[in-house]
């Protein structure tokens, strides 16, 4: 059985005063989640509130049955999630390389292009198995929280998500993981404490706790649904310094 641990959210938010991605916004500042998600770590004390725009909802087909140990269910609306005032998307734009660098549906420019909407032309599909993508954000900066939509129209699971961020591009030395719902360790990756969650418009927020590092590599290892990998947006917010 998994415990809950403190990198785990779910969020909505409103428009992030310093970006511009997306193209419809929600207001959901200061509001309180009603679903059963786990929030012992909502950001930094004292901070400001992390936002974005969000993508709105779109559920199409009919979910297959997700048979996830401790699977919390996607949230109705979010609690806020707190940062250092100052803190900047980073991501936006940058490069993103993959293990499987011929994606089957899709190109890896869309993972930091901005936008968040649901449907074909707007995600990236990989392959089966243990798949990753990276972005690198040019230089090394000390990181806030990144914010992850794989996919979210269908109410889904993905299994083995792992963050972590490194100054290392091989991932090879300084290695620190921020999140890990890998509960049986399936990936060799390390054994996770985070909950498996279902996929939704307000995707994932990761804690990065101030952890330094220029890359960010995300993991996964097929879905509920399917065997295959897949990411609408990833954002990374840091210092910006």
């Amino acid at each position: 059985m998994k415990l809950n641990n403190t990198a785990h959210a779910f969020f909505a938010a409103s428009v992030f005063a310093l970006s511009s991605c997306g193209k419809k916004s929600d207001s959901a500042s200061g509001a309180t989640g009603s679903a059963p998600a786990p929030t012992a770590s909502l950001g930094v004390a004292g901070g400001v509130p992390l936002a974005t725009e969000l993508p709105p909802e779109l559920i199409e087909g009919t979910p297959k049955p997700m048979k996830v140990p401790n699977l919390v269910q996607a949230p109705t609306q979010a609690p806020e999630f707190r940062v250092p005032e100052g803190t900047v998307l980073l991501s936006k734009g940058k490069k993103v390389t993959s293990s499987d660098d011929s994606p089957i549906i899709g190109d890896l420019t869309l993972i930091t292009d901005g936008d968040k909407a649901a449907g074909e032309g707007y995600f990236v599909e990989l392959l089966d198995g243990k798949q990753w993508v990276q972005i690198d954000l040019e230089k090394s900066d000390t990181l806030s929280a990144v914010w992850v939509w794989h996919f979210h129209s269908q109410k889904r699971a993905y299994h083995d998500v792992v963050i972590q961020i490194s100054d290392d591009a091989e991932f090879k030395s300084g290695v620190t993981t921020i999140y890990n719902n890998d509960y049986d360790n399936s990936s060799q990756l390390g054994k996770g404490a985070d909950n498996p969650y279902v996929e939704s418009r307000f995707g994932l927020i990761a804690d990065a706790k101030g952890t330094k590092g220029r890359y960010v590599r995300l993991y996964s290892k097929g879905n509920t649904s399917n065997e295959m990998n897949h990411y609408i947006e990833v954002e990374v917010f840091g210092k910006g310094s």
